[in-house]
């Protein structure tokens, strides 16, 4: 069975800003505290075609474990790749995120896509999430496997929540550094 959570957020701040924030988002030092699920973060490859005009990155992420997954699973980290797409003439930007490690028992995909808001296009940016989530049946968790599934959505959308704050904390300070080089 598959689970799928939908969220959208409007974030006051121009999609530049937005999307540069985003980059920061796992490799900001201030921010272990508040996402302390992110073990590492690096950069695999970065491309640019420069017919499209269009940057691929790839980023390896790896992430503590719930503690339920931990319990049952008996792993506790698990390795991500992160897939990003940024069109600078539309100005969208398109990540997305899934395990690597694990796949025999949890397949967990995260697609976030940054645009500028259709009312304030200079201004703000809309930011949809969508999280797919879904447990492999085990003989022996078959049972659990909806409550394994659940937890998991729950803690995707308490760090989703957590990862929100981040930006705009990152936001809020690219903008303060851009306001002090123009005086």
């Amino acid at each position: 069975m598959v689970k799928s959570y939908k969220q959208e957020h409007v974030y006051n701040h121009p999609w530049e800003r937005v999307t540069s924030a985003s980059w920061r988002k796992f490799t900001d030092a201030e921010n272990k505290r508040v996402l302390p699920h992110i073990l590492d973060c690096n950069t695999l490859n970065t491309s640019l075609d420069s017919s499209s005009g269009k940057l691929y990155a790839t980023r390896a992420i790896t992430v503590r474990c719930p503690w339920l997954v931990r319990r049952i699973i008996g792993e506790d980290i698990c390795h991500c790749v992160e897939s990003t797409v940024v069109d600078a003439k539309l100005r969208s930007m398109q990540i997305c995120y899934r395990n690597i490690s694990m796949e025999k028992f949890i397949e967990v995909e995260e697609k976030t896509r940054y645009d500028p808001h259709p009312d304030n296009p200079n201004g703000w940016t809309v930011c949809q999430q969508e999280t797919r989530i879904r447990i492999k049946p085990l003989s022996a968790l078959a049972s659990m496997a909806e409550k394994v599934e659940q937890r998991c959505a729950d803690r995707f959308l308490q760090n989703s929540a957590k990862s929100r704050d981040v930006m705009e904390r990152i936001c809020k300070y690219l903008e303060a550094e851009s306001s002090s080089f123009s005086l």
